[in-house]
């Protein structure tokens, strides 16, 4: 649903809220455009529902454009996340005395069912690794990109918009640590060990100056074309890395984040320490990971527990 689309008020409303976004929230592109659509919608709804005024956006309106999502055949993930977003709208509408009650503040939502992908093995992630590492052999700078790209997602978790946003600069070789630039703008510390270090110390050396090109700039990863690469060939790249291990699922970037995860608290390390490795804003985030640690806790228990 475009501006244009809307009634001059609506519209009007629709760019203030946009600013408000930006410049207020700092949000990035990509949420100010997922809220935008989101709040487009719901006035387009409420426009055909014969609201003509802000002012008279009601409770019932927002349960009936929830409603048509579900109509639509929406997931449930999707009708949640266009809950949060009307809530927030309404909320901005009542701050700023465009509206002089909160009518969003008793919406509901359903429940989204959180669901993992499936998640490698910690041979299976090595066998990634190494399938990289010998296509690297002949010491392409395209290669020796690939295995430092791998080798860091698995090592951090980090999500593939904060990979491809890491400039040179954001590396510590003294601490082995990258400064990440998360959802929010939120900047957080992630170790990283041995293997990936040594990746990366093969593409800054031999690999990045034989890529890169002027326009460039500080990009710690480059693609083809010498520029700083893009989520998409990073997401072919795992894809195409992936298929080469028998066996293994077809995950991508995020799949590698909760790889990650998941062999971090099989290995015994604490929610709260990996909550803030992965920038998650709530601990129940992480929580969703020990389920696949059940089987861990379940020898711990047998081998622990007298009555076992």
């Amino acid at each position: 649903m475009e501006e244009a689309d809307l009634p001059e008020e609506f519209a009007r409303l629709l760019g203030d809220y946009e600013r408000h976004l930006r410049s207020e929230r700092d949000l990035t592109a990509h949420s100010i455009r997922a809220y935008i659509g989101d709040i487009a919608s719901l006035l387009d709804h409420a426009h055909r529902s014969g609201i003509d005024s802000v002012d008279r956006l009601d409770l019932r309106v927002l349960r009936s454009w929830l409603a048509k999502q579900q109509t639509t055949g929406r997931a449930r993930t999707t009708i949640a996340r266009r809950a949060t977003a009307a809530r927030v709208f309404t909320a901005w509408l009542a701050r700023t005395a465009r509206t002089s009650t909160d009518v969003g503040s008793s919406l509901g939502s359903p429940r989204a069912h959180r669901t993992l992908p499936p998640v490698l093995r910690a041979d299976e992630a090595g066998a990634l690794i190494r399938a990289a590492a010998e296509l690297a052999d002949d010491g392409s700078a395209m290669g020796l990109r690939d295995v430092a790209m791998l080798e860091l997602l698995y090592a951090t978790g980090i999500r593939v918009g904060e990979l491809v946003g890491l400039d040179v600069d954001d590396v510590d070789h003294g601490r082995r640590v990258v400064r990440v630039l998360g959802k929010g703008r939120k900047e957080r510390t992630v170790p990283y060990g041995d293997p990936a270090a040594r990746a990366l110390d093969a593409w800054l050396v031999r690999g990045r100056p034989a890529l890169v090109v002027d326009g460039a700039g500080a990009a710690l990863f480059l693609g083809a074309r010498g520029r700083r690469i893009d989520q998409r060939a990073v997401r072919t790249l795992v894809h195409r890395r992936i298929a080469e291990v028998p066996g293994a699922p077809d995950i991508g970037p995020h799949g590698l984040r909760h790889t990650a995860a998941t062999h971090l608290l099989e290995g015994g390390a604490d929610l709260r320490s990996v909550q803030e490795l992965l920038g998650h804003a709530s601990l129940a985030t992480t929580q969703l990971y020990t389920h696949v640690s059940t089987d861990r806790l379940r020898r711990a228990y047998q081998q622990a527990h007298p009555r076992a």
